[in-house]
């Protein structure tokens, strides 16, 4: 039943929230040259995660058909059962006694925390806004079904999301980490509005790899940045910013949908989609996502404005 439905998908969102929280902190604590390297290829893997489970789930919904999908997250149940195995062989390092990393409240209000809460929550939202429609927007800009769309859609970004944060994970020793934010946050503007603006559906395609590649150093990128520029953040600040960036992961896929409501009633939609010789609902997604420019833009200006902060900090 769809009571049942709710009731797993939570259960396995908390679990999931805690393993964010606490495999990052636990490898930033690692000694290692460059923690943002380390932190960019830890994230690099839930990339190819996700490629994993688009991929192998479209195969075996192909081959047992869709009316059998409940054996898929039976299936995919195998994953975190062996992980609770896996890790009860993990070493963990000491983590800072939760003294030195100063109150919540003291941490909340300051000024590098809010810059950095901010960057997660619109890394988030530039992230998952494009993730969560991409099936659909690759159905409906090429026509094609369901199968190809998400190999298409999801898969390609998530492709392009796990090359960036490999890459960086491998070579970004060399790599100043403030101007590597920027450059990814502008390459996912400009991928936003390809998708958005371009009335071509394969350069829209590309448009939304580009965002995978642009937003792949965005979230463990500032996971790095902030605890740098906090120490002794410890578990805490881990806690709270994936918190931000689990609200942008909420709200982004939301808002783009809520807009695009709005712009089929307003008859925008209508207009659009004759002006670019496309269908009305293609038209409305394409407005929704292009107002989600606006957060990796003012990620852009957050980053420069962090920077600073902790330039005059230190």
């Amino acid at each position: 039943s769809y009571a049942g439905i709710m009731v797993s998908i939570v259960v396995s969102s908390v679990g999931a929230g805690l393993i964010e929280v606490l495999i990052s902190p636990i490898v930033d604590l690692l000694p290692a040259e460059s923690k943002a390297s380390a932190m960019s290829l830890l994230h690099a893997f839930y990339c190819w995660g996700q490629v994993a489970v688009v991929a192998v789930s479209t195969l075996v919904l192909t081959v047992i058909g869709h009316g059998k999908w409940y054996i898929l997250p039976i299936l995919w149940a195998i994953v975190p059962l062996g992980n609770s195995v896996f890790f009860k062989f993990v070493p963990i390092p000491d983590p800072v006694p939760e003294e030195e990393g100063g109150s919540l409240g003291k941490l909340v209000l300051t000024k590098t925390f809010m810059l950095s809460a901010y960057l997660m929550l619109a890394a988030a939202m530039s992230e998952v806004s494009m993730s969560q429609w991409a099936s659909y927007f690759a159905e409906r800009g090429l026509g094609i079904p369901k199968v190809m769309g998400d190999l298409l859609g999801p898969c390609l970004f998530a492709v392009c999301m796990g090359t960036g944060r490999t890459l960086y994970g491998i070579f970004g020793a060399k790599l100043k980490l403030a101007r590597a934010l920027t450059s990814c946050a502008l390459i996912c503007t400009v991928g936003y509005l390809l998708a958005s603006l371009v009335p071509n559906p394969a350069v829209s395609l590309a448009g939304c790899a580009l965002i995978g590649l642009g937003v792949s150093l965005m979230w463990p990128g500032t996971l790095s940045f902030a605890s740098a520029a906090i120490p002794g953040g410890g578990t805490k600040l881990f806690s709270l910013l994936a918190l931000s960036g689990d609200i942008g992961c909420s709200l982004g896929p939301w808002l783009t949908g809520i807009i695009s409501d709005a712009a089929t009633s307003s008859g925008l939609a209508d207009q659009m989609a004759s002006i670019f010789g496309i269908g009305v609902e293609q038209a409305a997604l394409k407005i929704g996502l292009l107002l989600i420019v606006v957060f990796p833009i003012t990620a852009v200006i957050a980053v420069r404005l962090l920077s600073k902060h902790t330039k005059e900090q230190h």
